[in-house]
């Protein structure tokens, strides 16, 4: 089991990884998304730097699995708030659908981890 939970963990650090430079770097795509959630860009950086820190736990929970169970909790929290954000502008299935299965993976690794 423990393989998969290592694979799992990998790819949601490395979403949230290019996720959260995107954010702080402020890529068009990522200001154009929160202009569209209605949210201040200030908040965009904000939330970048959460999943930078959420994926670096991740990682560093190679070596220690108290770190990845932190780490998955605060993507989790983070993909909470997404999914809200998506659905108080009233988002269909095809834009809330990743965020609600990273979230979903997160969850699933604070618990087996």
């Amino acid at each position: 089991m423990d393989i998969w939970i290592w694979i799992l963990q990998g790819l949601l650090a490395a979403m949230f990884v290019m996720g959260g430079l995107g954010k702080v770097s402020g890529a068009k795509a990522q200001k154009d998304t929160f202009d569209h959630l209605r949210l201040p860009q200030w908040f965009r950086w904000i939330t970048g730097l959460v999943e930078l820190a959420g994926s670096a736990l991740l990682i560093g929970g190679y070596w220690n699995t108290d770190i990845t169970i932190a780490g998955a909790l605060v993507i989790g929290v983070t993909a909470i708030g997404g999914t809200a954000a998506h659905l108080r502008v009233k988002d269909g299935f095809k834009q809330t659908f990743m965020i609600v299965l990273l979230g979903i993976i997160a969850f699933l690794i604070a618990g087996l981890s």
